[in-house]
């Protein structure tokens, strides 16, 4: 696991552990009401799903193909799957959800591709060190590049980050996969369009994640070249993610990309981090391992600081066993929820 709760979860609160413990968005649930409407075509032949390519095309400016997913891990391992042969490499950073958290998935759905780490700052890979690897690497050991977007410090590549990685990715034959679980925070936080840190930046194939942003289990593979999508149904059905009512995922995906909610959900989230971060850095003894950048915030705390949360009934996340504690904010959470935990983290401060 990426780290160990403190606490027994029946007995504490659960805010901030992690954004997968907020409930579904008011939209998302009125949407699957709505889709929850007679009869309807099963696998993905219903018009909802069939109208995913349409509301993701106008999305990323671009004709794209979506392919709905129940979770993250499944979107990551099928469309890494879709990319890299049995004997071929996946780079990826060293803290790679990938790489830390899903057990071998990729490895399992690809017959055998083996992760490549590599290191980097602030949960990015370094483009100097992916050209040495790459220029050191075996021709046929090449395959595919994962970037993760916003990675597993919090953090997020700029588009032209992006684009330096993916043009050595280029180079070397590589294909271009991005993890994207919280892709709707990055881009809240860039404010930037959702073209400019894909497709245009050199992201040929996208794990979209709306599950930590608001949705109930509606995630998707989205091919930005569409010319890459394979015929999934074989893949679907081994992976059981051929869902027979898809309408309902494909309700809650055509629901988040409408009128920018995907956008104000991550936006929220990002703001309460930004003062969550503000308010943990500022208790003495207390340091933030990264900047905040969208709503995960990696701090270390003094003793003291853990035992009040403690006390005041918290769960505090080490991550990956280190000093730092991991907090995550969601849509859901309010300027008073934050403040209440600063002000239980702060008691006995100082």
């Amino acid at each position: 696991m990426a780290g160990d709760v403190t606490g027994q979860a029946d007995e504490m609160r659960v805010a901030f552990v992690s954004d997968n413990v907020a409930p579904v968005a008011p939209e998302i649930m009125q949407a699957i009401a709505a889709a929850n409407a007679g009869d309807a075509p099963p696998y993905g032949l219903d018009a909802i799903t069939r109208s995913l390519d349409g509301i993701y095309g106008a999305l990323f400016e671009t004709p794209v193909r979506v392919l709905p997913v129940a979770t993250g891990t499944a979107g990551n391992a099928l469309a890494l799957a879709s990319l890299v042969a049995g004997d071929g490499v996946i780079y990826c950073h060293e803290e790679a959800h990938i790489q830390i958290s899903e057990y071998g998935a990729s490895a399992l759905f690809t017959g055998g591709a083996r992760l490549e780490l590599l290191p980097g700052a602030g949960g990015r890979i370094d483009p100097v060190g992916l050209s040495r690897r790459l220029a050191e690497a075996p021709p046929a050991a090449r395959a595919a590049l994962s970037l993760t977007q916003a990675n597993e410090a919090g953090t997020v590549y700029s588009a032209e980050e992006i684009g330096a990685l993916t043009d050595i990715a280029r180079r070397h034959g590589l294909a271009v996969h991005m993890d994207g679980a919280r892709f709707a925070n990055a881009v809240a936080a860039l404010g930037c369009a959702p073209a400019d840190v894909t497709w245009r930046a050199g992201v040929e194939v996208l794990s979209f994640g709306t599950t930590k942003d608001g949705t109930l289990n509606g995630d998707a593979i989205i091919y930005l070249r569409p010319e890459l999508a394979p015929d999934m149904r074989p893949v679907w059905q081994r992976a059981g993610q051929h869902a027979s009512k898809m309408r309902y995922a494909a309700a809650q995906l055509a629901r988040i990309a409408e009128d920018g909610l995907w956008l104000r959900l991550a936006a929220q989230a990002n703001g309460m981090a930004d003062r969550l971060g503000a308010g943990l850095a500022a208790i003495p003894g207390a340091r933030l391992r990264h900047p905040v950048e969208t709503n995960q915030v990696f701090v270390e705390l003094p003793d003291a600081v853990e035992a009040a949360l403690a006390a005041a009934g918290y769960g505090v996340r080490r991550w990956q066993g280190g000093r730092a504690a991991r907090f995550v904010t969601s849509f859901a959470n309010t300027v008073e929820e934050v403040d209440a935990f600063l002000a239980a983290a702060g008691r006995d401060a100082g």
